[in-house]
């Protein structure tokens, strides 16, 4: 028997039996940091949520949908109604179009609606099919007493107007797209990480994120009181099931709607980001969207998605003079 051999390789085994509970300790240590993290801005979230939700001050008027509450508000008292409806979720559509109503409620009737799920409205367990969420705004327009009204909206109000304006075409006067939606545009049947997105937000990293990234209205004309509110709102909606439910019906609903046009006698004013690097096709689609209307016009503008957030004025201009041209 090698006694040298012997003892070397009980030697060798010692340190790689020191180094492995070297490393088990380094990964116990780590993933004990993490569970701390982790356990932490859990916490902090739960606090903040409750201490917050106590900060958001009410505006608008409910309305009694499908035995819910859907918030909504007016602002001016014109002859003519614009019903103004948020792009996929805004989280106060209300105080996101503030800029734009004040541009338009000297003139207009301004009517913003927050489905269920935005804003200071109700949150529902119906699924956020087309046909439910149109029926939902119908009903509470309904209730408002409104009956013949423009259609305005950001983003996917465009997927849900085609089905909206050819259910109810004796209803809307026009339709005016905010970088809107088109039921054909491509990549729409895409999966989306909902339960990561529903783990971000219940774990508070989502807060975590929203914290460490910067003011997302610093450069915008909204004023402090409201960038606040806006804030304090994000915070509580977030990824709801409402919300979250919607996306996960996106993909059907766009393949439902792929081949639904504008009625040709209504009106069509689509204001489109004239700068899509991600869509190279997206002026091109609205330009074909726009041919549907025998009265359609499209005005391009450089910006974000959020148009209304920097061309409020350019809008509320244009709206307004094509309405003169329509009349």
């Amino acid at each position: 028997m090698n006694v040298a051999k012997t003892v070397e390789t009980k030697t060798t085994g010692t340190k790689s039996r020191k180094k492995r509970n070297l490393w088990l300790k380094i990964i116990g240590g780590i993933v004990g940091v993490l569970v701390l993290f982790m356990g932490i801005v859990f916490v902090v979230n739960a606090i903040s949520n409750g201490v917050e939700k106590k900060k958001i001050e009410p505006y608008g008027q409910y309305v009694h949908v499908d035995g819910k509450k859907m918030n909504t508000y007016i602002q001016g008292d014109g002859e003519q109604t614009i019903v103004l409806l948020p792009g996929q979720g805004t989280p106060s559509p209300v105080l996101d179009f503030k800029l734009l109503i004040d541009e338009l409620s000297p003139d207009y009737k301004v009517v913003a609606i927050e489905p269920f799920g935005y804003g200071l409205s109700d949150e529902t367990e119906k699924d956020r099919t087309t046909e439910n969420i149109i029926g939902e705004i119908h009903e509470a327009v309904q209730q408002l007493g409104i009956d013949r009204y423009v259609l305005m909206g950001h983003s996917i109000t465009g997927l849900y107007a085609v089905s909206y304006v050819n259910t109810y075409p004796d209803e809307v006067l026009a339709f005016v797209g905010i970088d809107s939606s088109v039921p054909n545009q491509p990549g729409m049947d895409v999966k989306l990480p909902l339960k990561s997105m529903q783990f971000l937000q219940d774990s508070g990293l989502m807060r975590l994120l929203k914290k460490v990234s910067g003011d997302p209205y610093e450069s915008l004309a909204f004023d402090e009181h409201t960038k606040e509110q806006m804030d304090l709102i994000s915070n509580q909606v977030g990824s709801n099931r409402s919300l979250l439910d919607e996306l996960r019906h996106l993909g059907s609903n766009f393949k439902n709607a792929e081949h639904l046009t504008y009625p040709h006698d209504l009106p069509v004013l689509l204001f489109v980001q004239s700068n899509n690097e991600h869509n190279e096709q997206w002026i091109p689609l609205h330009e074909q969207q726009v041919k549907q209307s025998a009265q359609g016009k499209m005005i391009p503008m450089e910006g974000s998605h959020y148009l209304h957030h920097t061309k409020f004025k350019e809008i509320a201009e244009e709206f307004k003079n094509y309405m003169k041209q329509i009349q």
